[in-house]
């Protein structure tokens, strides 16, 4: 999406119409003097106008504003780090460390995500998808992570909260976000049968929806993946808990999170851009 510069100001002329006759010093006087008193007042009404328009017009800079042009003006290292921290974050409390192998160009929701997903998404206004694919150290495990951009206010974005946390549409696996595979890479077999666990979170103070998906580097198929907070759990047996690949997803997803949280800060606590004067 590009933004149009800002017009230019226009030049303006005004004519005076000649005198036609001299006129007497007094009332050329008077005349001078009504024509300066006119040209201030209305001078000043405009200047005061100018100015109530300078404090008062600048629409207030807020998350909702600040986010809609972060997908295309934020640096690519900046919502998708090279290297992710994960301190904690693995099964038991251990510490992880995921490392960047692909990031896909910016893509319509209706082609980045899987249809089921995007209509889920679409009573928000589902407007951009960013994606990402990280892996962990030991390169056993991938998983992409993704931002999708909404173009609603915070009522649209608390009520899809609702649908899918309090609805379950976050744990539904109808609705598990697509895998990013990166041929060349250690993910290059990560497809849709190879996503092992998934989280989505739908956040309410900034018009964004983040995802994490993820699988086995070797491309083994998992036909039952698992919800991260279910692979999570303590007891779980099956082969995405006991991979630690609920806490994959989560943590990846986690850490983007944290860091477009960071860049909409950060944007909304700027200085006033010249073009929003």
């Amino acid at each position: 999406m590009y933004w149009a510069p800002p017009e230019a100001l226009h030049e303006t002329t005004v004519q005076l119409r000649p005198v036609r006759a001299p006129r007497r010093p007094a009332r050329t006087l008077a005349a001078a003097a009504c024509l300066v008193l006119g040209l201030g007042l209305a001078g000043g009404a405009a200047a005061g106008a100018w100015v109530l328009q300078d404090s008062e017009g600048i629409p207030g800079r807020t998350a909702y504003t600040e986010a809609a042009t972060l997908w295309h003006s934020t640096p690519v290292d900046t919502l998708f780090p090279r290297v992710l921290d994960g301190d904690g974050a693995g099964p038991g409390g251990a510490d992880r460390v995921w490392t960047r192998v692909a990031v896909a160009p910016d893509a319509p929701c209706a082609t980045a995500l899987q249809p089921r997903l995007a209509a889920a998404l679409a009573p928000a206004g589902c407007l951009r998808v960013l994606r990402a694919t990280y892996t962990d150290a030991t390169s056993s495990s991938v998983t992409t992570v993704g931002m999708v951009f909404m173009g609603t206010d915070a009522a649209g974005m608390t009520a899809l909260h609702a649908r899918f946390t309090d609805g379950g549409l976050d744990k539904s696996p109808d609705l598990i976000p697509p895998a990013l595979a990166a041929p060349g890479t250690v993910a290059a077999r990560f497809g849709d049968a190879q996503r092992a666990s998934w989280y989505v979170n739908v956040l309410t103070e900034v018009p964004v929806v983040v995802y994490g998906v993820s699988g086995f580097a070797d491309g083994r198929a998992v036909p039952r993946p698992q919800p991260a907070q279910q692979a999570m759990a303590k007891g779980q047996t099956t082969a995405p808990a006991q991979a630690g690949l609920g806490h994959e997803a989560r943590g990846v997803a986690d850490r983007v999170e944290q860091g477009l949280r960071a860049a909409v800060t950060r944007a909304t606590e700027a200085p006033a851009r010249k073009e929003d004067r």
